[in-house]
């Protein structure tokens, strides 16, 4: 265990038994929590302290806002009096938990983790009331149990102020543990060849120091930590993060020991290149920013050689065709590219609103959604029912041959243009994720640029085609045999509808499908009546009917296919386990590692065709499977197919933000992972096995 001596957070609070306040205490064998009210009153418009303590017993832990390598942060879920708001968490500093080769932050023994409430001002005097709290936990030993309690506490209101309680002295001793401002202290961070250096002038001689980073992929935290004493100050040298981007600020703890005592700084400040290295350090040449646009840009080329984006390839195909007579086809390239940009900026905006909320998303969020999946299946069988004829929308190719203005079908590239991105999103392309990743790590004016090259970069290939009329001479001109073309484009579409049918089942389980099929029937025949009754002759009535009839029965099938679409199904631990994987979780990870054990964590979802392309083309290949089985590797898979946080998080700390990823760890336990390509082929595989792993018999003899 590494602490600062005398630094045992919670030193101090036990200080008697006989120190409560009105309370309800509850816990496990191992930790024993409370809530506790700094005041033995409420005073309208007034905050109160409250806070929750944890008491620990000897050889358990719980953890810090950011644990670290392993474990879960304490969440508290309020229920309160109407007006009341319950302010964050605040933390005191933690302790490092090492468990070689891994490091957590946490605390022992006894912790009070306060929180300020809010009160009204017309608040009846007398009144006592009941404030109520959930607590969740991870409590860890040689095994972690996860720890959850409803605790309470019941304050009288009071106009007078309010007395301290007999647990006053806990949250004084608390509030001596909170980090601080850095007040005179001057507090940089700097990029210096391949580390980060914290440099700080205290102006008090320094005995010892360690950053404690509330990042989840900022810096490595099992790394040692070095001190160093400058003509300016101090410097603490830390090892960047190994599965993140490059980070660009620095927040978290910094606690030192000096002559005067302990003290705990809050560290928020921006990496900056080093003009001049530090004693004892070489300047780290600074990153591009203009490197992950680049990135972004040959991804979203990439990208249109995806499965995923097949169906909308045989659109813009049909549209090449209808467009070849027109002199400015460049018009709806330019229509199209509007179309793809407006996309992705509605996807980068909700995901960074999301983010800002606190919500953890990636690549592809929306198709972690049944509904949205039952709704792009609706979408699709009516654009496949469309191009075969059922019914028509905008211009017929009845009559094609028939001259048209050039300016007609704008809108229908535009449209098309927002369901390319809408298609695509399944798929991640090679340097697409890495770009991802480090976007949506930076800044929003940043991360839209690198979205904005990723639609550009999608949007090339249709652009170049349609501002260079010649390429598009070898395109027969416009005929009756482009009816037949059309409805031979529909076969993509409804093979789409068929794998949306198959991912809703593994979302939402065999009777959301079957709500999802019966509705796609409704809809179906509310197309052929509508289709009918906008081609009759007869008018008047009959059709009118004809056509409130048609809405009638698209209004009900959309209702039955989103019905019990919403419902995920539970997820089958035998379907994770099938064919020698088992379900990922971080714990399973670390252990293998712990133990030595190689491991290859696929990243996979049941929408990402990518990924089902992959693992059928190369990870269930037989020399490979046969290679893994020689190697001793432990198959771990992440399903992402519905909403899993746990996964979200793991590939944000390889600095990714979508699937598919593939990840080897190789035998030794502080050896950083390798990140194999978003498309396999054995080939790839089988080399990445045995260039990280190496030769199968040194292995056995090792062994």
């Amino acid at each position: 265990m590494a602490r600062f001596a005398g630094w045992r957070t919670g030193t101090g609070l036990g200080v008697a038994l006989a120190l409560t306040a009105p309370s309800w205490a509850a816990g496990s064998a191992n930790v024993t929590v409370s809530l506790l009210s700094e005041t033995a009153s409420i005073q309208p418009g007034r905050e109160v302290t409250l806070g929750l303590r944890l008491q620990m017993a000897d050889g358990w832990h719980t953890y810090w806002k950011n644990p670290a390598d392993s474990g879960l942060p304490t969440r508290l879920t309020w229920r309160l009096p109407a007006g009341f708001e319950a302010g964050p968490l605040q933390w005191p500093r933690p302790e490092r938990i090492a468990a070689p080769p891994l490091m957590s932050y946490g605390y022992e023994g006894e912790v009070l983790l306060p929180v300020t409430v809010r009160t009204p001002r017309d608040l009846p005097a007398g009144e006592p009331l009941r404030l109520a709290v959930r607590a969740d936990w991870l409590e860890c030993a040689e095994i972690c149990l996860p720890g959850k309690a409803e605790l309470e506490v019941v304050l009288p209101v009071r106009d007078a102020a309010p007395a301290p309680s007999d647990a006053a002295p806990l949250f004084a001793r608390a509030r001596e543990d909170l980090p601080g401002d850095a007040g005179p202290w001057r507090v940089r961070a700097l990029a210096v060849s391949k580390r980060l250096v914290l440099a700080f002038t205290p102006g008090t001689a320094v005995h010892e120091a360690y950053f404690f980073s509330d990042q989840p992929q900022a810096v490595e935290f099992a790394e040692p930590q070095k001190l160093l004493q400058t003509a300016d100050g101090f410097t603490l040298d830390l090892a960047p993060s190994l599965s993140g981007p490059r980070a660009t600020r620095l927040s978290g703890v910094l606690a030192v020991e000096t002559a005067a005592g302990p003290r705990a700084v809050a560290v928020d400040v921006p990496v900056e290149a080093a003009a001049a290295a530090p004693a004892g350090h070489e300047v780290a040449a600074p990153v591009s920013p203009w490197l992950p646009v680049a990135f972004a840009f040959v991804g979203g080329v990439l990208l249109n050689l995806m499965p995923c984006v097949l169906p909308v390839l045989a659109l813009k195909v049909l549209g090449f065709v209808r467009q070849a007579g027109e002199r400015r086809v460049w018009r709806h390239g330019l229509a199209f590219t509007l179309g793809v940009l407006a996309s992705f900026w509605t996807l980068a905006g909700l995901m960074l609103a999301l983010r800002a909320g606190g919500r953890s998303i990636g690549w592809g969020f929306q198709l972690q959604s049944p509904a949205f999946v039952a709704a792009m299946a609706v979408l699709f069988l009516l654009i496949a029912l469309n191009l075969m004829g059922v019914f028509e929308v905008g211009l017929s190719l009845v009559g094609a041959g028939q001259s048209r203005r050039p300016s007609e079908g704008h809108g229908a590239s535009f449209w098309s243009g927002l369901l390319a991105t809408v298609v695509a999103t399944p798929c991640t392309a090679p340097f697409m994720g890495s770009a991802l990743g480090f976007g949506l790590s930076q800044p929003a004016a940043h991360s839209l640029l690198v979205f904005t090259a990723l639609g550009l970069g999608m949007a090339a290939p249709y652009l170049l085609l349609s501002a260079s009329p010649r390429l598009l001479r070898f395109v027969p001109r416009p005929g009756p045999w482009m009816v037949r073309f059309k409805e031979l484009m529909a076969v993509p579409m409804l093979a789409t509808v068929v794998f949306l049918v198959w991912l809703l089942g593994r979302q939402a389980g065999v009777d959301g499908m079957a709500w999802l099929l019966a509705g796609l029937v409704l809809v179906g025949l509310a197309a052929s009546l509508y289709g009918r009754a906008a081609l009759a002759a007869v008018e008047g009535r009959p059709r009118r009917w004809s056509l409130a009839g048609a809405g009638l029965l698209f209004a009900a099938g959309l209702a039955m296919a989103l019905t019990r679409a919403t419902v995920p199904a539970a997820a089958s631990a035998a379907a994770a386990e099938a064919s020698g994987w088992e379900p990922f979780s971080e714990a399973r990870r670390d252990a293998l590692r712990a133990a030595g054990t190689p491991v290859f964590i696929d990243f996979t979802a049941a929408w990402c065709l990518s990924c089902q392309v992959n693992e059928r083309v190369a990870l269930e290949d037989p020399a490979v499977r046969a290679r893994l089985r020689e190697h001793g590797v432990a198959l771990l898979k992440a399903d992402w197919t519905l909403r899993d946080d746990r996964v979200t998080a793991a590939l944000a700390s390889y600095g990714r933000q979508g699937v598919p990823l593939y990840v080897l760890y190789g035998r030794e336990k502080d050896a950083p992972p390798r990140l194999l390509p978003a498309v396999l082929t054995p080939g790839i595989v089988l080399d990445a096995l045995d260039e990280h792993l190496g030769d199968t018999q040194a292995a056995d003899n090792d062994g």
